[in-house]
């Protein structure tokens, strides 16, 4: 297993759906952390998961103590636009944490505070966007951090 990719209250299907096909054809394993904006079976998570959701490795939480608290010896990095740190600068190692917020908002604020020196982000280098996709983000991450593996 590669990295595990956890969403916090993931509110897109289309998007949950196309990061759990990365998560399978990259070796990860996904977190899905609720409230979810969708229902689990929404045919626009299945679309974008086209037949492979049935094969990924999938852990659903009821919410974000659930998460820490089955979770709480892992090491964890925290993916928000208000990091200080680059995805370059992510320590990567097998079986790390890679977590990401929901579409709207990002992470609650408290997370990020609480573990400010583990917060990266994706350099944006035009003023007018104030955040990438979240499918587009965890590609990203994901395939530098193969690459830091390798």
């Amino acid at each position: 297993m590669a990295f595990n990719i956890v969403l916090i209250e993931p509110e897109i299907p289309n998007n949950t759906g196309n990061i759990g096909r990365l998560a399978l054809a990259t070796g990860c394993h996904l977190h899905l952390v609720k409230p979810f904006g969708f229902e689990i079976d929404d045919t626009r998570l299945k679309r974008a998961g086209l037949d492979y959701w049935q094969h990924l490795q999938v852990s659903i939480y009821d919410d974000i103590d659930d998460f820490l608290a089955l979770n709480i010896n892992k090491q964890m990095v925290y993916l928000s636009s208000h990091g200080s740190n680059t995805h370059w600068d992510i320590p990567f190692e097998e079986d790390l944490y890679l977590v990401f917020g929901k579409e709207s908002v990002g992470l609650p604020k408290s997370l990020l505070e609480k573990h400010a020196q583990a917060v990266y982000k994706i350099p944006l280098y035009n003023e007018n966007v104030r955040s990438l996709n979240l499918a587009n983000a965890v590609s990203v991450v994901i395939y530098e951090g193969l690459k830091a593996l390798r």
